[in-house]
């Protein structure tokens, strides 16, 4: 057993409180890992906030870096000193899905009705004679974890951990979604809905498939440099218009674009997203995590005429496949993960990070 510190938390809307927990080793395919940098995600504060259902108490975190610390029983992928990213979407590369060529959301995933436990039924964490749940599989707000080994990528072993941790989530998921999920191409164009991380990391995947024309569209004006610095042509604040934002971009385009994603998570600006995109062969891909409990009403007309509406997980990647290849793509300097990178914080300071990421900063 490894005693660390984490960050628990213990109930929703709640600050993180830093613990001394314990870490218990791997049981048979799983892997202990050394996180040695873990990214913030609007996802684990979806959790938070109770957007995003998950059991408490828990320890969040998702888009990590880190070394083997131990394995278990069984475990041939991965080894003690590996360089690997624990995946929130494993690959277990047996169930229906791991199968079809067409598929990457594994059926062992803890997406959806989430036990927060690992495959056993069981958490490796404790924490004051308490057991602490697993988030998504991989809970990296803490200095050890545990993970199954279809939820672990070995990467390679000169990677910068503090970069590459971004390929864990956020930028894989908004880069794929341009190039894997709705597959851009050369001269079209695009908007995004959203300039978070996950958003600008949309940008630079239609940047990387020829778009010619990136709309980016955000509340907060503050995002555009970044925006433009990533490859937007144009940005749009849905604020300085008394029409609604998709009549705005059917002018700007002629008949809407190409291709939209919505990159937020909120249920308007999903059906904007799609209205906004050409009506017979626009392609509209929600990539935001949408709110529990709600639903979206819209014109079936939208899709009659021809439109195409897609959701994306992970950027349709298939994780453990994917990930090694996408961090020998960063070192081959095919994208810059550095710039999507705005604040370093020590782990202490975890809560500070959120604030951060809940004022748009």
């Amino acid at each position: 057993v490894i005693k660390c510190k984490a960050a628990v938390m213990w109930e929703a809307n709640k600050p993180f409180s830093m613990e001394e927990v314990e870490v218990a080793p791997p049981k048979a395919h799983e892997v202990r890992i050394k996180i040695v940098a873990t990214g913030i995600c609007r996802s684990d504060d979806h959790v938070i906030s109770g957007i995003l259902p998950s059991p408490f108490p828990v320890i969040l975190g998702h888009e990590a870096a880190g070394i083997v610390e131990s394995v278990g029983q069984g475990v041939t992928s991965v080894k003690p000193g590996d360089k690997v990213i624990p995946l929130f979407i494993p690959q277990c590369g047996e169930c229906s899905i791991c199968l079809n060529a067409k598929g990457n959301v594994c059926c062992k995933t803890d997406l959806g009705s989430p036990s927060g436990l690992l495959a056993d039924g069981t958490s490796r964490f404790t924490c004051k004679g308490k057991a602490i749940h697993h988030f998504l599989g991989t809970s990296t707000f803490t200095e050890y974890t545990v993970v199954h080994e279809s939820s672990v990528a070995k990467i390679d072993s000169s990677a910068p951990l503090e970069k590459v941790c971004l390929i864990g989530c956020g930028f894989s998921t908004g880069y794929g979604a341009a190039v894997q999920t709705a597959k851009v191409e050369p001269g079209s164009t695009c908007a995004v809905f959203g300039l978070g991380g996950v958003g600008l990391s949309v940008v630079m995947g239609c940047k990387a498939a020829g778009a010619s024309r990136i709309i980016a569209v955000d509340i907060n004006k503050d995002k555009f440099a970044k925006a433009k610095e990533l490859g937007a042509t144009d940005c749009v604040n849905p604020k300085d218009f008394k029409k609604p934002i998709h009549e705005v971009l059917i002018e700007m385009t002629g008949q809407g674009v190409d291709y939209s994603f919505e990159v937020i998570g909120r249920t308007e600006t999903m059906t904007a997203a799609l209205a906004s995109c050409q009506y017979n062969y626009g392609v509209s891909v929600i990539v935001g995590v949408p709110p529990a409990a709600q639903n979206i009403t819209f014109d079936p007309m939208l899709l009659f005429t021809g439109r195409n509406w897609k959701g994306s997980i992970f950027g349709g990647w298939k994780s453990k496949d994917s990930v090694p290849q996408l961090v020998a793509d960063y070192m081959k300097k095919k994208f810059d993960l550095g710039l999507l990178i705005t604040h370093t914080l020590p782990f202490a300071k975890i809560n500070e990070g959120f604030d951060l990421l809940r004022t748009g900063k």
